[in-house]
């Protein structure tokens, strides 16, 4: 079982209305909600795929409670630890005459110590039956920066592979506890330290992917890899143009698309092939059109660098 953690887990609000203004009023035309956030996406990529997965993390209130019906429908198995604040919400608004959209993130809920101290106690007992866990996503209020570093070291002390995805001051105390991959936010946050493989490489990661533009490199002990998919044609969906790319929001997709051939030891070129055609597949949710990644995954280009 690989438990995807997911402790900032949101609710993914979308409204499409025509002709949108500021002042205004507008008919919706189109709403619907669904579990989100990258650790969510991540456990939706890999339950389609046919891996068993448990969606972790933490929840709270009427929000938190429609995160685990959604996934529940999905037939993804949820083990969130309750807390008192609402889950977040993630607001999506379209405008189907412009084609343009607008996400509006609510901040994370405030999380407190008797929390985190349920939620490890609930982590720690899944260790016993997880084959990896999968920490990404950004930190609600109230959890401090070192998180993930504990959480990864629990997972090494009951020799569980860690696969991480963090940015800033999150990812940065956390590297040093040697996790298996390190999947670091888009550019790094900015910060020149966790946006280098190499810098992370020697910070105690085993291996980085570093997703840029139209392409995601790997860099390990073994060798450095880039892989991207050639030019879209057409009917190629416009998220397969760019598999790298779209943000901290796409990166759950790659992430999970790298998790299955590490574990079973793929060699880094075919591991590529298989994850950047899952990132170009899917949307944000976690969402995979199999028919496009089919399409896909033999167009991957893998090189060797360096």
């Amino acid at each position: 079982m690989i438990v995807a953690v997911a402790l900032n887990a949101a609710l993914d609000v979308a409204y499409a209305a025509a002709d949108l203004s500021w002042q205004a009023t507008r008919d919706v035309s189109r709403a619907h909600h669904r579990a989100g956030g990258r650790g969510v996406a991540v456990a939706r990529v890999l339950h389609t795929f046919g891996h068993e997965v448990l969606a972790a993390g933490l929840a709270g209130g009427a929000t938190g409670e429609l995160i685990r019906e959604d996934l529940g429908r999905s037939g993804i198995p949820v083990a969130f630890t309750e807390i008192g604040r609402e889950s977040r919400r993630v607001l999506e608004i379209t405008d189907t005459a412009l084609g343009r959209t607008m996400r509006l993130r609510e901040p994370g809920p405030y999380v407190t110590t008797e929390e985190l101290g349920r939620f490890a106690g609930d982590y720690r007992r899944l260790l016993a039956g997880a084959a990896a866990v999968v920490l990404c996503g950004t930190l609600p209020a109230g959890l401090p920066p070192e998180i993930y570093g504990s959480l990864a070291t629990w997972a090494a002390e009951a020799g569980v592979p860690v696969i991480l995805s963090a940015g800033g001051s999150a990812l940065r105390h956390a590297v040093p506890r040697r996790p298996d991959l390190v999947v670091p936010d888009a550019a790094g946050d900015g910060d020149a330290e966790t946006g280098d493989a190499g810098a992370l490489l020697r910070l105690g990661a085993s291996a980085v992917a570093i997703p840029s533009g139209s392409q995601v490199a790997v860099v390990s002990k073994a060798g450095y890899w880039t892989a991207s998919l050639p030019a879209a044609g057409e009917g190629t969906p416009a998220r397969a143009r760019h598999a790298g790319a779209g943000g901290a929001e796409s990166l759950g997709a790659l992430v999970a698309g790298l998790v299955p051939g590490l574990l079973l030891g793929w060699s880094w070129p075919d591991l590529l092939q298989h994850a950047v055609a899952v990132a170009a597949a899917a949307d944000p949710s976690g969402d995979v059109n199999l028919a496009v990644y089919e399409r896909l995954v033999d167009t991957v280009s893998v090189r060797a660098a360096g």
